[in-house]
Formats: C-alpha cells, sequence, structure tokens
C-alpha cells in the first residue's frame, strides 16, 4: 500500500491495542476508540490515560486521526469524570470528541473551545434543521442514523453546514440510535450509557413473523460508499469496538478497496462474512427495500465459519505498512557534515552526520545510488515519496552512513508527527447552579394522548394536553375554543418529512396551537422557527443539570426528562428550567423503521397494533402510525401512591397510548387521590432501580 485516497475518511473501530493496530496498518484514515470513563462500550478493553496517550502518538506518527467516544448519559456527580477525560483528550491532543449528551456538549465548549466536536448517531439528528441545530451548538460533523435511505442521505449532504459521517458497516440496531430503552427498562442496563444487554437479539414473535422479529442482519454498504462519497459524505464508518482485530482488518481493507478501486475483492468479502455476520448482510434502509429480508440472527453456520478464516484475515495487518509519503532532501558538499531532512504532513526531521565527505578515489556518490539507499524504509510506516540530492562532484562517503541518516531523520520525523499537539484546556468553573425549587405547590398534571379520541369528557384537571401533530385543523380548534390546553407533538421519526412536518406545525399554529413537544434537536429549531413555545420531551435524553442548562440556551421553555432516571436523581437536578417526569404510562421502549409487526415490511401506511411476545410469553404493544413504529412496555408506570417522594419537580406526565376515555379519566382520579397501586400488573419502572 502506497499512500491512501484523501477525498474521503475511513473510519475504524478500535476497543483494543490490537484493533488499532489493525485498523492503522490496513488504511484506516481515523480510528475511534475509548477511554475507561463514560464511553458506549464500557464492556470493550478501552484505553487507559497511558495507552491513549501511546495510541494517539502512534497514529499521529502514520497520519491517522484519533476521536475519542464520550458518548454515554452522564449524571451530575459523574461530570467530574467527563471534564478529566476532556482535559486528558486535551493533553493528549485527540483530534475530536464524539458525544451524545447535550451536557457533554456544553461542558467541552467551556473547557476545550477547540475541541472539535462530533455528534453520535445516539442524538437522533434526521434532518436538516437538526443538522443546523448541531452547527449552533459548536459541532463540526454528524453521524447520521443508519435508518437513512440513500436519497434522504444525499439531500442531506447537499445542504448541511456541517461533515456528515454514515455507518458503512456493522451491527445494525432495530431501534433508532437514542432512542432505544428496552435494555434499559429489562434489565437495567442502559444503551445510553454504555451497557446495552441487546434484548432485542432475543426471541421475539410476531403472529407469522421470523420468531426474531427484532433482530436485523449487519448493515453492509461498502459496495455503495463511492456513491455516498460523490452524494457528499466525508466519513465512513465502521461499527464494532468490541469486535476482534481480524474483523478490524477485513472491514477497513474492504472499505480501503471500495474508495479506492471501486470495488472489493470477492473472497475477501466472503471472508468479511465469515467473521462476523447474522445470516449475512442487508442494505434495506439504503435502497429502500425494508422488509422480511433485513432480519436474521446470528446462528451455527455464522459462529463455525469464523475460524478458518481468522488466520489469513491476520496477514493483513501482522507487518508495517508504508503510509506516509516522505520528501526527503540530501546535501553533501565538501568540508561540511552530511545533511537529511524528511518532510511529512508539515513536519519535518532533520539529521546531520559527525563524518564529512572524501574525495572520491575511484568511483563518486552518485543520486541514484543514495535514492536507492533512501528508498529502504522498510519496518516503518514511510516511503520515499521524493528524493532531492545537492551533491558536489568527486565526493564520496560508506553508504551505511546514507542509511544511518536515514534512520536519524525518519527517527526525529515519526518525534515530530507523534508529538502531542495539545489543546487548550480550562477548568469548568464551579457549579452555582443549586437544586431545582418549585415554590413548594404541587406537579401540575400533563397528559399526552395516541388521538383525540382518547379525551376524557372532563380534561380541566390537565394544565397542558398534548396531541399528535397530524390531529385535523378543526378538531384542534374545536378543542381550543372549548378552553383545552392544548399543544401538539412532533413525531420522533422524522425521516424524509422534515417539508411535510414543518407545513403540519404552520397548519396547527394557525389553527391556534402556541406550543409544542420536540423529542429530537431538529424538532425543536423546527418548532422554534414555526413561532411555537418549545416543549422538551424525554427523547432529548436530558440526564444532568449541564444538558437542562444547555436545553434553555435553544429555547426550551420546559422539558421532561429522560425515564432512565431514578427519582432521587431527577429531583436533585440544578437549573431553572421547568422539568417534568413521566410519571404513568406503557412508555415506548423502541423507535423502528422496520414494522416488527408486518415481518419486516415497510411501515408506510400500517395502521394497525398489536404485540410482540417474548419467550418468557410476555406482550409487548405495538403501534404504528406516521411512518414507524413503536415498541411499548408490557406494563404501566405507576406512582400515584409515590407521590410524596417527588420533590423539585413541576410537572407529571399522563403518557396516554392504548387506553379508553374512561381508563384515561380513571387513571387521572387515581393520581389526583394518591391511589393505591392497582392489583394489575404495572411497574415503578426505573424511578428505584435506575440503570448502570
Amino acid at each position: 500500500m502506497m499512500g491512501k485516497s484523501h477525498s474521503a475518511e475511513i473510519l475504524a473501530p478500535a476497543g483494543t491495542m490490537d484493533a488499532l493496530t489493525a485498523a492503522v496498518r490496513c488504511g484506516a484514515d481515523a480510528v475511534y476508540l475509548g477511554g475507561k470513563l463514560l464511553n458506549a462500550r464500557r464492556n470493550a478493553a478501552n484505553f487507559d490515560d497511558e495507552t491513549l496517550k501511546r495510541a494517539v502518538h502512534d497514529c499521529h506518527e502514520r497520519n491517522v486521526k484519533v476521536y475519542l467516544t464520550l458518548n454515554t448519559l452522564v449524571r451530575d456527580q459523574e461530570l467530574r469524570d467527563a471534564e478529566h477525560m476532556i482535559a486528558l483528550s486535551c493533553v493528549c491532543g485527540v483530534d475530536a470528541l464524539i458525544t451524545q449528551d447535550l451536557g457533554i456538549a456544553r461542558l467541552v465548549r467551556e473547557c476545550a473551545p477547540a475541541m472539535p466536536l462530533h455528534a453520535s448517531t445516539q442524538m437522533s439528528v434526521q434532518t436538516l434543521a437538526g443538522l443546523y441545530e448541531l452547527h449552533d451548538l459548536g459541532f463540526s460533523r454528524a453521524v447520521l442514523p443508519r435508518e437513512l435511505s440513500f436519497a434522504e442521505i444525499r439531500e442531506l449532504a447537499a445542504r448541511s453546514p456541517i461533515e456528515l459521517e454514515i455507518f458503512v458497516h456493522g451491527a445494525l440496531c432495530m431501534c433508532v440510535s437514542g432512542q432505544c430503552y428496552l435494555s434499559a427498562m429489562l434489565g437495567s442496563r442502559s444503551g445510553s450509557r454504555g451497557l446495552c444487554a441487546q434484548p432485542c437479539r432475543l426471541p421475539f414473535s410476531a403472529p407469522g413473523g421470523t420468531g426474531h422479529d427484532l433482530s436485523l442482519k449487519d448493515l453492509s454498504l461498502i459496495e455503495h460508499i463511492r456513491e455516498l462519497n460523490e452524494a457528499g459524505v466525508f466519513s465512513f464508518k465502521i461499527e464494532g469496538r468490541m469486535k476482534r482485530p481480524e474483523y478490524v482488518a477485513a472491514a477497513v481493507t474492504a472499505c480501503r478497496q471500495a474508495l479506492d478501486k471501486g470495488e472489493t475483492d470477492e473472497a475477501l468479502s466472503r471472508q468479511l462474512q465469515a467473521v462476523f455476520s447474522r445470516s449475512g448482510f442487508t442494505d434495506g434502509y439504503f435502497t429502500g427495500k425494508r422488509g422480511r429480508a433485513m432480519f436474521g440472527i446470528r446462528g451455527k453456520e455464522d459462529v463455525t465459519a469464523v475460524a478458518p478464516v481468522l488466520k489469513e484475515l491476520s496477514h493483513l495487518y501482522e507487518k508495517e505498512k508504508p503510509l506516509v509519503g516522505v520528501s526527503f532532501a540530501f546535501t553533501m558538499k565538501p568540508g561540511i557534515p552530511l545533511t537529511l531532512t524528511a518532510e511529512a504532513c508539515g513536519k519535518i526531521g532533520t539529521a546531520q552526520s559527525d563524518r564529512l565527505p572524501e574525495p572520491a578515489l575511484t568511483h563518486p556518490l552518485t543520486e541514484e545510488s543514495i535514492v536507492r539507499q533512501l528508498s529502504k524504509c522498510g519496518g516503518t510506516p514511510y516511503y520515499a515519496e521524493t528524493v532531492r540530492c545537492d551533491l558536489a562532484p568527486g565526493l564520496s562517503v560508506p553508504l551505511s552512513a546514507v542509511n544511518a541518516l536515514r534512520r536519524k531523520a525518519l527517527a526525529e520525523l515519526s518525534r515530530q508527527l507523534g508529538g502531542q499537539a495539545e489543546k487548550c484546556f480550562q477548568p469548568a468553573a464551579p457549579q452555582t447552579a443549586s437544586v431545582h425549587r418549585t415554590q413548594g405547590h404541587s406537579p401540575a398534571f400533563y397528559a399526552r394522548f395516541s388521538e383525540a379520541a382518547q379525551l376524557p369528557a372532563d380534561y380541566s384537571a390537565f394544565s397542558c394536553i398534548y396531541l399528535p401533530l397530524h390531529t385535523p385543523a378543526e378538531t384542534l380548534k374545536k378543542l381550543l375554543i372549548a378552553g383545552a390546553p392544548i399543544a401538539i407533538e412532533i413525531p420522533r421519526g422524522l425521516f424524509g418529512r422534515e417539508a411535510t412536518v414543518c407545513q403540519q406545525l404552520n397548519t396547527a399554529r394557525q389553527a391556534g396551537i402556541t406550543a409544542a413537544l420536540a423529542h429530537t434537536l431538529g424538532a425543536v429549531r423546527m418548532a422554534r422557527e414555526a413561532g411555537l413555545i418549545v416543549h422538551g420531551g424525554f427523547g432529548l435524553n436530558l440526564f444532568n443539570t449541564q444538558s437542562l442548562e444547555q436545553a434553555a440556551s435553544l429555547g426550551i421553555h420546559q422539558t421532561t426528562l429522560s425515564f432512565e432516571l431514578t427519582l432521587a436523581q431527577a429531583c436533585a437536578l440544578g437549573g431553572e428550567l421547568p422539568r417534568g417526569l413521566v410519571a404513568y404510562g406503557s412508555v415506548p421502549l423502541m423507535l423502528t423503521r422496520n414494522c416488527p409487526l408486518a415481518n419486516g415490511t415497510a411501515c408506510t401506511s400500517c395502521k394497525k397494533d398489536g404485540f410482540l411476545t417474548d419467550r418468557k410469553g410476555i406482550a409487548f404493544p405495538v403501534t404504528c402510525t406516521d411512518g414507524y413504529s413503536e415498541l411499548l412496555n408490557s406494563r404501566p408506570i405507576y406512582l400515584a401512591d409515590r407521590l410524596s417522594e417527588i420533590r423539585n419537580i413541576d410537572f407529571l406526565l399522563l403518557y396516554f397510548t392504548r387506553e379508553t376515555p374512561s381508563e384515561c379519566a380513571e387513571i387521572l382520579k387515581q393520581y389526583q387521590s394518591g391511589a393505591a397501586a392497582p392489583a394489575e400488573a404495572f411497574t415503578r419502572g426505573l424511578s428505584y432501580r435506575g440503570v448502570f
């Protein structure tokens, strides 16, 4: 390999030093990795402080960038750890931080304003409005959701104010990234905090389905890399920080071939599938061919296919490869020590020999022989790109002196390239935000309904009522005239529907609506630009005081907190932004673009509701609307008998999904009276057990 294309970036995972070595030697332009704290692959080996410094040095020496994942939701008491990781990143010369937590983004901008920020796919940015919101927050890149089609990606790339990165190979989750609470709710292992237990890979059955109706095949868009690059995507990301070096080597090599040559070796493609896949690969979202063919599990044949290819794949990275082109300049003059400079990537290594050239007795040193010796860079990451000689005639030195000079110059160049290009860091100002106070009043009752027909006859106890954005304008007008405190809820799934949603927002505003519930950054911006008061939804995953303050800076007037917080954690948050809790409801555990009820059929017009049944026989409701599906919890959260434990919370959200009007009315009465928990199945959610 003699150099790499720099028209785009191949971005490789590195869960270990061995995987990092495999990535770099096979031609990755950048790697992403995690420290020991606050990264979304907590079960990977990851990198301690000293190993991180070494990793950055080794990568920079080879002209490879390093992005550190600081991409989990963090609690208030973990913000000090986050600040430590930001400081370490600055000292090590990390090239960018990847984050999903708005509080972390705020902290980075305060402590390290020069540090580039990349928005994790966990931020659920699906729209141009979301990309502009990221730009205004100081992000320079966004990782797009895996669920986008090529047409949708192309449209975003054509108008995006920041760089775009897209996953082109690796695991494909059923749920939209950043909107999955399945692992957290079922086992307290939060995917947003780096400990997803992958319960979706277990049996979940729909009538007539595959039996694993939440398990998708792995994604592969390698054959589309050039097409995506031409459309304006800059970075092509490989998933797999938990996978072995052989997988990383095969995936990087395949991506490198696809980008540089326009095709991938067929044998390598087969090896890549053998080293890890779930019944093969899919590009269903990209091509718009969503359906049953996208589903798959890792079967016995997938496991047994691994061993025969590992040794062969290890050959891809067992030796150092010449990745960095060097411009040499050699000078030999009478009475002056030999000098050599080696220049690459804007850095220069200089070496000088103690030996003086002597008059040649027979054969003077020629430019040809010097070029030949300086090109012997084996065992290093360098190759001689150009050699310039300034030779006085009739002089000679032993070739060993030229070789020694080459080694010294390259060693100095390595030191220069791998040196820590530190970024400025300043400690965060001491936190002054005290615990949020509500002046002692009881929390107001808010309600969210799936449709207007669910409203009970008497809704006067609700201070705010959220109805879907698609609610007819006439219905909204009638309710507003009747005195109902109606706001609208923007869908969490906005794929390819930005223009339609903007039009619906304007229609709602003209009908008299003044506020909108927004679960994503794109929805926040669209609501704000429509002239509506913005209420933040649980989909924003606001988890700490810093994130609440960041939300306030975006024009959010009040917000629902993440329901992965415990009651104690939620009640202890600071800041002035009014906040609420989901106090009742079968909360959505997954947001999916591929309908599990239809066994993967595109969910564009399906209006039926149904159930998925897990291996224990527990039924989970599925609702389909607005071109996406939601998997609901099997049991509703119930906290009516625990209201005395709730402090410093401004409102309680009753999240109605499938309840009848009479059931909604009864639940409201229970919360007004603080009624004991019902005899039928319910859950406290994560209010007490929390997440890891």
